[in-house]
């Protein structure tokens, strides 16, 4: 198993972000590794080769956007490929199975398993998904996708703390909690119910939106 328990510390930056670019994100993975992250996930080539200087495990996707198909993470086996060749180790994608301009996810975890020699980091959504996930042959699983699917709409503020504590009780693959953990608090709770690890991103790498958090809750208008 590659990816250690711990914080996962999510580097990644938007094109309209001041912070976009590899040596941004190079950067803030040298940052999380001091603060005591135990792996990177990063999105794109560029970026995953960028973080790879940190030396710890990375969990690399990559976005590809289509207007005709709601997956966008990790939707095929050509954007696999290119991140392993990038450097990352471990290959999350979406494990939703909503239309995507590629393979079914589960001919794809398996495809990258043994074609690529990757571990799988299965982003799902519901309870059932992670089941799926789990069965196609995934190394972890992840509630990343709470609330940002139809099924789990409408989005809530905190994390979906049932969703982990199910699949934690029911599989025996380490399951990642990811998705509004947004505090130590919230982070040590997930630990409580059984997650292998927890992915933060915004209110680590993303000062902008912190920014904006401070200026909207703290200042007085």
């Amino acid at each position: 198993m590659m990816l250690p328990r711990g914080l996962v510390v999510s580097c990644q930056a938007r094109a309209d972000n001041p912070l976009h670019g590899p040596h941004f994100m190079g950067a803030m993975a040298l940052a999380a590794r001091d603060g005591g992250a135990v792996a990177i996930r990063a999105n794109g080539p560029d970026d995953i080769a960028a973080v790879r200087a940190a030396g710890l495990p990375v969990i690399g996707i990559h976005k590809v956007f289509s207007s005709d198909y709601p997956v966008y993470i990790t939707p095929d086996f050509a954007a696999a490929e290119a991140i392993v060749a990038a450097g990352a180790g471990i290959v999350a994608l979406d494990c939703t199975e909503r239309p995507r301009d590629g393979e079914h996810p589960g001919v794809l975890v398996r495809r990258i398993r043994d074609e690529l020699g990757a571990e799988v980091f299965a982003d799902v959504s519901t309870f059932e998904e992670g089941l799926k996930a789990a069965e196609w042959g995934a190394d972890y699983v992840a509630t990343t996708l709470s609330g940002y699917t139809e099924a789990t709409q409408p989005k809530p503020d905190a994390p979906d703390l049932a969703l982990l504590e199910a699949l934690t009780n029911r599989l025996e693959v380490p399951v990642v909690a990811e998705g509004r953990y947004n505090t130590p608090e919230r982070v040590a709770e997930a630990f409580a119910l059984g997650a292998h690890a927890v992915v933060v991103g915004t209110m680590i790498t993303n000062p902008r939106e912190i920014t904006r958090m401070f200026v909207q809750e703290g200042v007085p208008r």
